[in-house]
């Protein structure tokens, strides 16, 4: 079923938490693009990171909402990362149809001396190790992975290298995070955390227009398998343009940005797609996995009599009393 346009004349701001699917015909691109407020609150003010850690985490769930609605398919889309800084794990994942969970780990003494000496960005933050993309289609289907090095690099250009070497798709994103800080109704000082994204791919229709030149240190012959493009060009010196106050101000709707970037190329979106903050832990889902315990470890794990376990997305913390893994 082909996804139904948005006439100009009818278009509605999607507004935040709804993911935007974009086409330019003209360019021979397809994209999403996303701005999330309320959703990236919650999710973020459920741990109450330190504000490097919280920007990371915002990157990470922005790009898993843009690519996790491309699934045309029941299933997970997963975005991690794991590395030797301060912040050593990332885990967003997006569950189809609508719903996002995150979180972070990290270092609180190794993450104190890195403020302390201003080595908060993103490659100083993460350090050395890999981004990790995916693909879960439940049960009896196995499983896709592609796995990328974190080279120093920032988390929207290792998603674009991971777009080029395993897709073979030409792909830019683009990725912002801002804390916005004003008062309320009663003049109360008030926080908020905004992010927003965009990707926009190269899908012509002759696949021999996708070719681009080969990645810097690989083995192949660039003046043989790399050739340029004048649409592809365009389209990524257009996203190139994208400030990140445009991703975040909640003053720029998404379709705003996305007329001043294409609209001399013709621009159509297409129907929004809500995503929510949704976990999918349950308490009969992790008594599952106590279930798979042996007598020593549930012993272990009990105090006064119970096994408390708490999900690291949500937070919710689940409570069993022993007797409910007793040999039967």
């Amino acid at each position: 079923m082909a996804e139904a346009t948005v006439e100009l004349k009818d278009l509605h701001f999607a507004g935040d938490d709804r993911v935007v699917p974009f086409q330019v015909e003209g360019l021979d691109v397809r994209g999403r693009a996303v701005q999330l407020g309320p959703l990236l609150n919650t999710i973020l003010g459920r741990h109450d990171y330190p504000a490097p850690v919280a920007r990371l985490l915002a990157e990470a769930i922005v790009l898993t909402a843009l690519l996790g609605t491309s699934l045309k398919f029941d299933g997970k889309f997963t975005v991690q990362t794991k590395g030797d800084g301060p912040v050593d794990l990332l885990v967003a994942d997006f569950s189809t149809p609508d719903a996002l969970r995150a979180y972070a780990r990290y270092d609180e003494d190794a993450l104190a001396a890195a403020v302390k000496d201003g080595k908060t960005s993103p490659p100083e933050l993460l350090g050395q190790g890999v981004l990790a993309f995916t693909i879960d289609q439940g049960k009896g289907m196995q499983p896709y992975q592609g796995i990328v090095p974190m080279d120093g690099s920032s988390l929207e250009d290792i998603a674009g290298v991971y777009f080029r070497q395993s897709e073979q798709i030409p792909t830019r994103v683009r990725l912002g995070v801002a804390e916005l800080f004003d008062r309320d109704e009663d003049g109360k000082p008030r926080h908020n955390w905004r992010a927003g994204g965009l990707v926009a791919q190269f899908l012509p229709q002759a696949p021999e227009r996708m070719r681009h030149p080969d990645l810097h240190g690989g083995d192949g012959d660039e003046r043989e398998t790399g050739v340029t493009d004048d649409a592809w060009d365009e389209a990524r010196s257009l996203v190139e343009t994208i400030d990140t106050d445009e991703l975040t101000d909640p003053q720029v709707a998404i379709e705003r940005l996305l007329y001043r970037l294409f609209h001399e190329r013709g621009v159509r979106v297409y129907e929004p797609q809500t995503v929510f903050d949704r976990c999918s832990c349950s308490r009969d889902k992790i008594k599952g996995v106590l279930a798979g315990f042996t007598a020593e470890e549930i012993e272990a794990s009990q105090e006064d009599g119970q096994i408390a376990v708490t999900c690291e997305f949500c937070s919710t913390t689940y409570r069993y009393e022993l007797a409910e893994f007793a040999p039967a």
